[in-house]
């Protein structure tokens, strides 16, 4: 559990981080809109706070998991902005974020809990401890920096993007497939430069397909939190430029992004 018990550290510290930017708001700030249309900031904790309660299912009914999976495929499309709007809908700002604090602390306890080799059931292949904690860090960094955009707040890139950016290249062949193209065959090299300098690397060292720039620049690309053309994210060949229009880290179906605020060109 040494691994996964880091990702965990990591994502305790990250929900603290945007629990600091939401606790103090005014109900009125929780009702501002961020960027994703039509989902305020209410909106933006409530869906952290229904994925944990759903992560947790996962971790302590598989049964009842599989109830919900079921509700999801009937609806792939609308059903998390559904279950986000009914949470909003049914609590006040202060009711929610202490939903949220006691969801994501429980999680926390049952993954914590779980025996080496456990594998969770999910929306996709079963995952592992450690792998859900980095899926739950993802969306927490992700929504957070929603949440931070509209509040006009510029959050400090931090080492916990390490995993978002490697959610992000595994994610590569579902980010093709998810649109109906074929994956390629061969591996790409990213080489990402963290904030203190050092370089993150995935993949060969003499791979034709290349993608380079800074993490956290790749981490906003593969989250789609901002459109490619506002980040210094760099393609080297056709498949890997192709892959920069279609990156994201998260399940589900294919997101529209964001529109380019710079018009900067590729």
């Amino acid at each position: 559990m040494s691994d996964a018990s880091a990702v965990l550290d990591d994502l305790r510290s990250e929900s603290e981080e945007l629990d600091l930017l939401v606790a103090e708001l005014s109900a009125s700030r929780w009702a501002s809109a961020t960027p994703a249309a039509g989902w305020s900031i209410a909106h933006q904790v409530a869906h952290l706070s229904w994925t944990d309660e759903v992560a947790l299912l996962s971790a302590t009914d598989p049964e009842r998991f599989g109830d919900e999976v079921a509700r999801a495929m009937r609806d792939p499309e609308g059903f998390v902005d559904e279950a986000a709007g009914a949470v909003v809908a049914a609590y006040a700002p202060d009711a929610l974020l202490a939903r949220w604090r006691t969801g994501r602390e429980r999680l926390q306890e049952a993954l914590r809990a779980a025996p080496a080799g456990t594998r969770f059931p999910w929306y996709g292949p079963p995952m592992s401890v450690a792998s859900m904690a980095t899926g739950r860090l993802m969306e927490t960094w992700a929504h957070g920096q929603d949440v931070a955009d509209a509040l006009g707040v510029t959050r400090a890139p931090t080492a916990r993007l390490r995993h978002v950016a490697r959610i992000g290249v595994r994610a590569r062949d579902y980010a093709f497939l998810v649109r109906g193209i074929k994956a390629p065959d061969e591996e790409f090299r990213v080489e990402l430069s963290s904030p203190d300098g050092e370089l993150i690397s995935y993949g060969p060292e003499g791979a034709a397909q290349r993608v380079a720039g800074p993490l956290h620049d790749f981490c906003l690309l593969v989250t789609q939190r901002a459109h490619r053309d506002d980040l210094a994210v760099r393609a080297e060949g056709a498949d890997a430029d192709t892959w920069l229009d279609i990156a994201q880290a998260f399940a589900g179906p294919a997101g529209p992004g964001r529109a380019p605020q710079q018009g900067s060109g590729k």
